[in-house]
């Protein structure tokens, strides 16, 4: 199950559980919100194309937060006729999650809904490590690290005709 949406004037290829940048969405993260421009829509051997867009079909996105892209830079100059321009910035982008493409959340065909994890009478508890074994795993760690060599030699004394 895959589709094409449309977010922020750009493409993106995604599917149920797919983690993509995008430009700026209003929104908390956490949150969850709908995506509905959905060009093309693929389940297995079935191929849906919009004109120009799918009706009836969303995708529900989780926002996971929001962050700042790589600073950019353009520098124009030209020589000998003192135009020297510098400009810059950074993108704002929101990290989003897949949930699901059209109310699907695998390409099996599963459809998304909401059930509570059954309450399980025998809960298996974490086993723990015996002291023998932690003790013997701390010490092999400093032994290992006692034995590393010095990455560089120590300097050596200037000799009167260097200093001079």
């Amino acid at each position: 199950m895959s589709a094409v949406v449309v977010s922020g004037g750009k493409q993106y290829r995604v599917a149920p559980g797919d983690q993509i940048l995008v430009d700026r969405l209003t929104g908390e993260p956490g949150s969850s919100i709908k995506l509905d421009r959905v060009l093309l829509m693929v389940d297995g051997s079935d191929i849906k194309v919009g004109t120009p867009g799918i009706d009836a079909v969303d995708v529900d996105v989780k926002i996971l937060g929001h962050r700042r892209g790589p600073r950019i830079e353009t520098l124009r100059y030209k020589p000998k006729k003192r135009v020297r321009v510098h400009r810059g910035g950074r993108a704002d982008y929101t990290a989003i999650e897949i949930l699901a493409v059209g109310g699907l959340t695998k390409a099996t065909g599963e459809t998304k809904t909401e059930t509570k994890p059954k309450a399980d009478t025998k809960k298996a508890k974490p086993v723990k490590a015996s002291a023998e074994t932690e003790t013997s795993e701390t010490e092999e760690t400093k032994v290992g690290k006692a034995e590393v060599p010095a990455k560089r030699a120590p300097k050596k004394p200037k000799t009167d005709k260097e200093t001079k």
